[in-house]
């Protein structure tokens, strides 16, 4: 299951990206905002890094202006590894070696073709596992 989380700037390519998880046949849970209405994307950056902590979803997808907010918001979750990204490499690359949990997006950076392609890279790469790779993550997770 994928958490999906945007602010009023991200609502629309939200929407973009709900459609082609659809098309993929992907099971997706939106935790909003639900509209073009002004929000603070705080709220919706935490509540998609809880779904990931606390277990009802796998990965999650936040979006709003630039992803950097919001990504900003749902790293400030334990066990959460939010990453912006505007390119597929930075997406292979931060699940790869990050394992990160969350991808974050900028509407106001990307457009729909390439969020959809971005998106499609974040959810099909595995984490790597390399031994390196995996110590960063827990020296990355330590308190």
């Amino acid at each position: 299951m994928i958490a999906l989380g945007s602010d009023q700037a991200g609502y629309g390519l939200k929407q973009e990206v709900i459609k082609h998880l659809e098309e993929r046949g992907l099971d997706y849970k939106d935790y909003g905002s639900y509209s073009e209405d002004p929000v603070d994307y705080p709220v919706y950056g935490k509540k998609v890094a809880h779904a990931i902590v606390d277990g009802e979803c796998d990965r999650g997808i936040l979006i709003c202006g630039t992803g950097i907010g919001i990504s900003i918001s749902a790293n400030k979750v334990k066990g959460i590894r939010a990453a912006v990204c505007g390119d597929c490499f930075s997406a292979e690359a931060t699940r790869l070696h990050n394992d990160a949990n969350i991808l974050a997006m900028g509407a106001r950076v990307v457009g729909p073709g390439l969020a959809n392609k971005i998106v499609d890279t974040f959810l099909d790469t595995e984490f790597s596992g390399v031994e390196r790779h995996k110590r960063r993550v827990d020296m990355i997770e330590e308190d």
